[in-house]
């Protein structure tokens, strides 16, 4: 599932053992002050035999092929540069007043610890995000990093377009996706029983898209160069609109704002931070135990963060809430990781009965298992147990295949959620041709009648299992 970089053809200057000094616009292209910037320079034997061609009268340069060849030569120029990264930009804060109004207008989103701003910044639409230096960075460091955040190119990624600086504060423009997040997907407040993410296959597609851009943070974003996200939760994973792809936000902002020092990222032992004034910063229920007793940041932090998530996603349940206990008059934590490993304890029909209702039982419940155990190995206590992103990413994909193939043997669309096993038979009113076609005259309906009393007490699976038998009779 993880989507590699496209190669890059490149094209070599001819060699000087071509016989006679050949010229074609296909081939050789006339060197212009403009381009040598950024270009690299050809070998001397090739010079050679360039500035021989053009000393012996062969091109004219006020001929009008050259001129409409050195048109061509800066098309091609410009579709190339078009086509490469885009360079990072060091903005200045004036640009950033102005495209915000000097911070009164075009609010997109706030937190306690950063505030961002939907605005129009040199022609592009970007999103602002404003976040509190935490520790001093090295300019040259700094420089490095942003380099290499901003030449980074994944799917899974909303690309870092560029930075700010303005005394403590930081400010990170990043591309606008169009889109939520996926809290608003799984969870809407106006409609509980309505989600975006019907399917079963929407749903894996989140994971595998998520775990393939944490995978690539970790290992692919840079040469030598290990970077760390801090950020995963699940409103930081924004669901695109149409296509329903998972991108993850904020990829640099630990490293830019100081969350990360080479100290924590060459640590491979646990211990308090050496900071004099340490102040941890996260969300409740995302963040790792080590975290919270170290203040360290590490990619295990982020495995344990992923694990999270992806357990809500699979039971559209909140990471962690406190319910009021009527009888003591306290409040009780309820964790997602805790219903979770207790619905692993009970097997296939544990997790059956835990994954989100409304899936409607359209799901491989042996592939759904398999899920919940890869995110449980992700949320162990003990960091040293926790998997590696790489090898989680793989497992994602497996699985997430899994799903396809279930989906294809059984002929289910893709797209929209079918219920071919109904977790509440008796519910439903089997006496209403519109709910039961498969009924026609009383005989069937007595004989529905007798079957619900006689196996009331039978399991849903059992249940699921009798009304396909009375839709195939």
């Amino acid at each position: 599932m993880c989507r590699s970089k496209k190669s890059t053809d490149v094209i070599r200057p001819r060699s000087s053992n071509s016989k006679g000094p050949s010229f074609s616009p296909s081939s050789q292209k006339p060197k212009t002050s403009k381009s040598s910037s950024s270009l690299s320079q050809p070998s001397s034997s090739t010079s050679i035999s360039n500035n021989s061609v053009l000393s012996s009268g062969y091109f004219d340069k006020n001929s009008s092929y050259y001129n409409s060849f050195s048109t061509q030569a800066s098309k091609n120029l410009s579709s190339i540069r078009d086509s490469l990264p885009e360079n990072p930009h060091i903005y200045d804060f004036s640009d950033i007043c102005s495209a915000t109004n000097n911070f009164r207008s075009n609010w997109f989103s706030s937190s306690s610890a950063s505030s961002s701003w939907l605005c129009n910044l040199q022609g592009k639409q970007v999103v602002i995000f404003q976040r509190k230096m935490r520790r001093p960075i090295e300019l040259a460091d700094l420089v490095h990093k942003l380099s290499v955040i901003c030449r980074s190119h994944h799917s899974s990624l909303i690309k870092l377009l560029g930075v700010s600086l303005s005394g403590n504060y930081v400010y990170l423009v990043y591309e606008y996706v169009h889109g939520v997040n996926l809290r608003d997907c799984l969870r809407n407040p106006k409609n509980p029983s309505f989600t975006v993410l019907s399917s079963w296959i929407s749903r894996m597609q989140i994971a595998a898209d998520i775990a393939s851009g944490l995978d690539y943070i970790h290992h692919c974003s840079g040469l030598e160069t290990s970077f760390t996200h801090n950020h995963i939760k699940i409103t930081s994973i924004i669901v695109a609109e149409g296509s329903l792809m998972a991108k993850i936000c904020h990829f640099g902002t630990a490293e830019l704002c100081g969350e990360v020092t080479k100290d924590e990222e060459s640590s491979k032992t646990l211990g308090r931070s050496k900071s004099k004034v340490m102040k941890i910063e996260g969300t409740r229920g995302y963040m790792a135990p080590e975290l919270q007793f170290t203040g360290l940041v590490t990619q295990k932090c982020d495995v344990y963060a992923f694990g999270v998530v992806i357990l809500e996603l699979l039971s559209g349940k909140e990471a962690l809430k406190f319910l009021v206990d009527e009888e003591s008059g306290g409040y009780q934590r309820v964790s997602v990781i805790d219903t979770a490993r207790e619905a692993a304890a009970g097997g296939i029909a544990g997790v059956r009965t835990w994954i989100d209702r409304r899936l409607k039982d359209s799901f491989p419940v042996d592939v759904a298992e398999k899920m919940v155990l890869v995110a449980l190995e992700c949320v162990e206590e003990d960091p040293k147990k926790r998997p590696d992103m790489d090898k989680v990413a793989g497992q994602v994909s497996k699985l997430y295949l899994d799903s396809k193939n279930w989906a294809d043997n059984i002929g289910l669309p893709t797209d929209i959620s079918v219920s071919i096993a109904p977790r509440r038979f008796l519910g439903i009113d089997v006496t209403s041709p519109s709910h039961c076609p498969f009924l026609f005259g009383s005989t069937q309906h007595a004989i529905v009648n007798v079957v619900i009393n006689l196996f009331e007490e039978f399991s849903e699976f059992q249940l699921a299992g009798i009304r396909r038998s009375l839709i195939n009779a």
